[in-house]
């Protein structure tokens, strides 16, 4: 037992009791099949303190869960962010000893977070005042710091042509020396591979490095791409839209120049044929963005911890192809 580490979460969103809060960190116990868990996390806080004393003061279960810390069966105790600043700095500064807090930190979001998430140099700065270990999430974006522009990955092949382009990112994810693991969603073994290559061991960024990667992040700015990293806590979508590969072909094609303002355009055609024929391979047509009914059900924090308006991207999408289509651009 003493290999591995095994980390959980409790996710109390809708009843939030101690009773149904008990009962779900029990379960983890027995699903997972073990006397003791690692790493515990509040799962996704930071919306606002009156979500945070619902689920886990009021109740009474972060008491109880300070006690199983206390008899060893959970050996570190933390929290995942996603909100706002100022409830970050609340639950940090509270009178408890967090062994960990898991934050969303690349170097895209570093000092230009996206929506209402926060600057990742903040996050990290508070940490390391406190002595708190960071657990990074998102260390890729949801795979986009991997699938950039043929621009930036030539950016990037100039300065280093043996390096992949998301080992670059991971770099960036281990650079600073409060950060204790980086969490990264393997498809391929390529992509195991490429991680254990990039920290057997670590090349550590140097000044240079790193403003290089600033400069990046600045020129990403001039690429919007919806800020979907593929979690997919918005599905299953109750009219069956296929959200995330909806926004996935419409980043792919952003990041590929495929995505057209008007048909004066000299890549007009090309653009239009790649994004609808793309459309309809990765999304089949009942599931495409025309079926959105605007429900709204996506759009809380969470369902979405990134807070898109998905609902109104969904839209966007949907006139965008549209216009391809009957080609009124």
């Amino acid at each position: 037992r003493d290999k591995f580490f095994i980390a959980t979460k409790m996710s109390n969103f809708g009843e939030s009791s101690f009773e149904n809060s008990k009962k779900m960190y029990e379960q983890s116990f027995k699903e997972l099949q073990v006397d003791y868990i690692d790493y515990y996390l509040l799962h996704s806080v930071g919306k606002s303190m009156d979500d945070f004393n619902k689920r886990f003061i009021d109740n009474g279960i972060l008491d109880f869960l300070l006690k199983e810390r206390e008899a060893g069966r959970i050996r570190n105790l933390g929290w995942s962010f996603h909100g706002n600043q100022k409830v970050f700095d609340q639950i940090l500064n509270m009178d408890i000893q967090w062994d960990f807090v898991q934050i969303q930190l690349n170097y895209a979001e570093w000092r230009h977070a996206s929506r209402r998430n926060v600057n990742a140099e903040y996050l990290y700065a508070e940490l390391e005042k406190k002595g708190v270990p960071a657990v990074i999430m998102e260390p890729l974006l949801g795979g986009g710091l991997a699938r950039l522009s043929d621009h930036l990955v030539g950016r990037f092949k100039q300065r280093r042509p043996d390096m992949s382009v998301a080992s670059w990112a991971f770099r960036f994810a281990g650079h600073f020396p409060g950060i204790l693991t980086a969490l990264s969603g393997m498809t391929y073994k390529e992509h195991l591979v490429d991680n254990i290559k990039t920290y057997s061991p670590l090349e550590y960024l140097s000044d240079d490095d790193l403003a290089f990667l600033e400069e990046t992040a600045q020129l990403m700015l001039q690429y919007p791409t919806v800020p979907c990293t593929n979690c997919k806590y918005c599905m299953p979508c109750p009219y069956g839209i296929d959200i995330p590969t909806i926004f996935q072909h419409y980043n792919k094609c952003v990041n590929e120049g495929n995505i057209s303002k008007d048909r004066q355009d000299p890549n007009y055609r090309k653009a239009r044929q790649a994004f609808l024929v793309g459309y309809d391979r990765s999304v089949p047509k009942l599931r495409q963005a025309s079926h959105c009914i605007g429900c709204n059900k996506c759009i809380n924090d969470r369902h979405c911890p990134q807070r898109i308006n998905i609902p109104a991207q969904m839209r966007r999408i949907d006139e965008y192809v549209e216009n391809l289509k009957q080609e009124t651009l």
